[in-house]
């Protein structure tokens, strides 16, 4: 195991290093520079103003040499600072982290506790009355759009029934609450957007999960521990539901990368102050600094997502300890 997990850990820098030089291509190559955006906002800003932004932010050198000045910074964790306000990359970025955590780490709990519960019970209760519910909800939630659901279920519970707020991560009079009453705030904000990010999810995960499980009971050895007498919920659950769990852990780590890019929208229609928000703002603004921190810390945090389905899979199946060893 300590093999399989350095080996993997290893990996991970020549894939972040190649992750930042292709986002570090691809941003400088979009149309619109900071220096030009900022020059905008100007009616008097010259040619010549323009020429010495790039200059004071360094985008008047070539390419090659802009990345390998930034690489130089990143190896000591420098980010640099914005454009936009002058601060330091990695502070903004620090301080709006955890709200973006919060909501994934909760969506994604939520994704797993409904949806794997959901697919099992579909497929051992194959063309019921509960599968055909649940095949139809799947597919609405399939069909749905982030955006859309995000915007119907605003204007239902905030602005017709006035249950939930709209936006924002909490009330105007704050500072009169106790701690037990900001914490009740908070998640009452944060109601809508946690079940906008886990929507998509449960309906996808259900029916992977489904068909999994279906392809695994209809194996011999089910059959072979039918045969025996077993009862059908140690069956289920004691053979069948082991191995339908492998590709499962596989969507465990792909679902980190989805959950982040998720998050751009759903913190931007809630007015949420996350990580996802500061990205659509900096990429606005062609804040190259910002974007490239929030790029490499979500890269950081997929690779991470895949090693723990790594582990995962050890964990599951001894198979994979020994393949590491090799």
């Amino acid at each position: 195991m300590p093999y399989f997990l350095l080996k993997r850990l290893l990996l991970m820098a020549p894939m972040i290093l190649g992750i930042t030089l292709i986002t570090f291509v691809i941003i400088h190559l979009a149309p619109g520079g900071p220096a030009e955006i900022q020059a905008e906002m100007s009616l008097k800003a010259s040619a010549q103003a323009i020429e010495n932004l790039k200059r004071l932010y360094g985008l008047d050198k070539p390419l090659h040499v802009q990345y390998i000045d930034w690489l130089k910074r990143f190896v000591f964790f420098d980010f640099g600072t914005s454009f936009v306000d002058g601060r330091q990359v990695l502070e903004k970025i620090t301080e709006r982290i955890p709200i973006t955590l919060t909501i994934n780490v909760i969506s994604l709990f939520l994704i797993f506790l409904i949806a794997l519960p959901l697919g099992i019970f579909s497929a051992v209760k194959q063309n019921s009355l509960f599968d055909k519910i649940t095949t139809v909800s799947v597919f609405i939630g399939f069909s749905t759009p982030h955006f859309w659901l995000a915007l119907l279920l605003m204007i239902l519970f905030s602005i017709k029934l006035g249950w939930l707020p709209i936006s924002g991560l909490q009330s105007l009079d704050v500072s009169d609450m106790n701690r037990l009453q900001l914490f009740m705030d908070r998640a009452h904000h944060l109601i809508l957007p946690i079940f906008v990010g886990s929507f998509g999810g449960v309906a996808g995960l259900s029916r992977y999960s489904r068909s999994n499980m279906l392809e695994v009971i209809r194996q011999d050895y089910i059959k072979t521990a039918r045969a025996k007498g077993l009862k059908n919920s140690e069956v289920i659950f004691k053979h069948a539901f082991r191995n339908a769990l492998m590709p499962v852990v596989t969507i465990l780590g792909l679902s980190v990368p989805g959950l982040i890019g998720g998050s751009v929208i759903i913190e931007t229609l809630f007015s949420i102050p996350g990580m996802g928000q500061l990205f659509y703002s900096s990429a606005m603004s062609r804040d190259y600094p910002v974007i490239m921190g929030i790029l490499v810390i979500g890269a950081f945090l997929t690779l991470v997502g895949n090693r723990l389905a790594d582990i995962g899979y050890a964990l599951v199946d001894p198979r994979v300890k020994i393949g590491g060893k090799g």
